[in-house]
């Protein structure tokens, strides 16, 4: 019988040795499939050191599904995995909503904090304003997939 993952914790970044077990997969493993997958991308840090985001643990996640559970070959994989990540991106193109992050996005928590706090406006006004600035669609957008990110580590634990 297979045993289960662990759920992922909500934090923003994972170093190699708890992807490693969160993902059932050695460390030498993941720095292999680095080469192979090259949607597969840590950030590295002084002296090298791996620092994988949410939706690298969920990539690693799916990569292990695909070789060790349904027998893959690695090249088989690399087709699957981008066959999976084009179907999510003509998805969202047509507006449906993904119920798990295939291609998930990457936060970067600064670019964040300046598209929500853009407009802020003093508060001691009560009186509701009309909205004059036209919205850029690229930013909603980006706003859009990282509420999608967000409900999504939210429903993690559940």
């Amino acid at each position: 019988m297979e045993k289960a993952l662990p759920p992922i914790p909500v934090k923003r970044y994972f170093t190699i040795g708890e992807v490693g077990e969160l993902c059932g997969v050695k460390p030498h493993v993941l720095r292999y499939w680095e080469q192979e997958f090259t949607q597969l991308r840590p950030m590295k840090r002084r002296g090298n050191r791996r620092y994988y985001q949410h939706h690298e643990v969920l990539m690693i996640r799916r990569i292990r599904d695909l070789l060790y559970d349904q027998g893959f070959t690695i090249s088989g994989a690399r087709n699957k995995l981008q066959e999976l990540v084009q179907g999510e991106r003509e998805r969202r193109k047509a507006g449906i909503v993904p119920l798990e992050g295939m291609e998930a996005v990457e936060i970067d928590q600064e670019e964040f904090d300046a598209v929500l706090h853009q407009d802020d406006e003093d508060t001691s006004n009560p009186e509701p304003q009309q909205a004059t600035r036209t919205v850029d669609p690229s930013q909603l957008m980006h706003l859009r997939r990282e509420l999608f990110e967000i409900r999504e580590l939210l429903t993690v634990g559940r």
